[in-house]
């Protein structure tokens, strides 16, 4: 804001969504207007099976967090696997089937490049996004707290656009629109 010299237009994609989220509401004079693009919301809406997959795992990963300090990002490559574990095979049977030096594979390998790309969680983000968001703290029900503040998109007052996924893995539509739902005026 400072080296723009006032408030800035601001994107968040997927968890990003959720963080510049919270920045919009917790400094609503840093913020002109927000894009959230497949940005999860309600994490119980599409994944009930998923709950008690991570209910169990949860043990575990507090006790990689505690010693690591970190998540690492292969585990949480591995828990969106988990979300559908047939698609793995399925797209890497697709890619044996096209044509090495083509645009399909270029694009292939681009995105999973890109999707591959990540970087770990810190250990109180590990926690809090993880373990209390697809856990005890919904968002949705009101339940994440930064700095001891509510995250309430009812409180935005600004121009807000949201690009809901139709067939997100990680992100279903109900997740995505209920928080298109939660935000007064969202386009």
């Amino acid at each position: 804001c400072e080296r723009h010299g006032g408030p800035i237009n601001l994107v968040g994609y997927c968890m990003g969504g959720n963080l510049a989220l919270a920045l919009a509401v917790r400094r609503p004079q840093s913020v002109r207007a927000l894009a959230l693009l497949a940005t999860p919301w309600d994490f119980q809406a599409g994944h009930s099976a998923a709950q008690p997959f991570l209910a169990a795992l949860a043990p575990g990963l507090e006790t990689m967090i505690a010693n690591l300090g970190i998540l690492p990002v292969d585990v949480l490559q591995a828990l969106f696997t988990g979300l559908n574990p047939a698609l793995t095979g399925a797209k890497f049977r697709q890619f044996a089937d096209m044509k090495k030096d083509g645009e399909h594979a270029r694009q292939f390998v681009a995105l999973e490049d890109w999707v591959n790309d990540g970087v770990p969680l810190a250990a109180e983000v590990a926690r809090v996004c993880l373990l209390g968001w697809y856990g005890d703290a919904n968002p949705s029900d009101g339940g994440w707290m930064v700095d001891g503040e509510k995250v309430d998109p009812a409180k935005l007052d600004l121009p807000v656009l949201l690009a809901i996924p139709e067939n997100d893995r990680i992100v279903p539509v109900a997740s995505a629109q209920a928080l298109a739902d939660a935000i007064p005026g969202a386009e």
